[in-house]
């Protein structure tokens, strides 16, 4: 607990104007309305502030929880000792580069980057309009939906490793592929992407937005809390048809439940714990496995207390 003590003490030194929470519930940071408190959170709103927390906190050893918008985060429940430094609503810059490429800070959210590729006629966003997530966690994971993938306009982007150094990679070096690319283990930090899209008809790339998003109201439990997709795709099928077939589709523990409307998704009833989603995830996989001999692997991120 020390490390983390004296890295806090040597943020508030070094950078006096950021803002910060101690304690802070993970249950406020993410959509599944679940999660303990963090020790502290950070809230940076330039990226001089993030690479200098970042060396700060290098520095000490200690490794942070880079927080989106939280939307496919389970934290555990109880005190975690987590340094955590959120990108929404800081990292908020988001820029017409070049006559078709948009770049943009990772805590910008993909449905304001989907939107301003409308703004500006451009083509190539429209399946992330929906998505509730920011691009940082999107390039991230190579967020998808309706046949469309990040990995199809991102073109570059700016990041940190995890001791502050500044790097910038472009193309085929993301390594992207089915909801993951190289900074999906790699501790580094997102700083922002670059896009490349196409030109197209203002009114037909709204009309593609208003299409998926009755898709989504239509086919998914967006009234309730939730990480989304709680599994990848197997190479077998999909993961709600087996949960389903599995006769999941309703099963609860305790606040938690396989949502009735469609089963890729567990659900908040409103008072589900991290144990409840836990149990209810592990019997997904042991059903599954047990009647289809296929291991479902969970898309959704598992936050749990650190030792530093």
């Amino acid at each position: 607990m020390d490390h983390i003590s004296d890295a806090f003490k040597a943020i508030r030194e070094q950078l006096p104007e950021m803002e910060y929470r101690t304690g802070e519930p993970m249950k406020k940071h993410t959509s599944f309305k679940i999660g303990g408190n963090v020790t502290t959170m950070f809230f940076p709103v330039t990226q001089n502030e993030v690479v200098k927390l970042i060396e700060i906190l290098h520095g000490f050893g200690v490794k942070p929880l880079i927080i989106g918008n939280g939307t496919n985060l389970l934290a555990e429940d109880g005190l975690l000792n987590i340094l955590a430094m959120k990108t929404y609503g800081g990292l908020n810059s988001i820029r017409l580069t070049d006559d078709a490429e948009i770049t943009a800070d990772s805590g910008v959210l993909l449905s304001k980057l989907a939107s301003f590729a409308l703004e500006c006629g451009l083509t190539g966003l429209e399946f992330a309009h929906g998505i509730p997530g920011t691009l940082g966690g999107a390039v991230s994971m190579n967020a998808g939906a309706y046949g469309g993938e990040m990995k199809n306009a991102v073109m570059k982007t700016t990041a940190l490793t995890p001791d502050a150094a500044l790097f910038e990679i472009t193309g085929d070096a993301h390594d992207f592929s089915y909801r993951h690319s190289r900074f999906s283990d790699s501790g580094d930090v997102i700083l922002s992407s670059a896009l490349k899209l196409t030109r197209g008809d203002p009114g037909e790339i709204k009309g593609q937005m208003d299409m998926l998003a009755k898709k989504r109201r239509e086919s998914q439990p967006l009234n309730m809390p939730s990480a989304g997709s709680t599994f990848k795709r197997p190479k077998e099928g999909y993961a709600a048809a087996l949960i389903e077939q599995a006769g999941l589709k309703g099963y609860a523990v305790g606040g938690a439940m396989v949502s009735e409307k469609h089963a890729g998704f567990v659900v908040n009833r409103g008072d589900a714990t991290f144990k409840d989603v836990m149990n209810i995830i592990d019997h997904i996989r042991e059903t599954v496995m047990r009647q289809f001999g296929i291991e479902l692997e969970p898309e959704v991120k598992i936050i749990r207390s650190r030792q530093q």
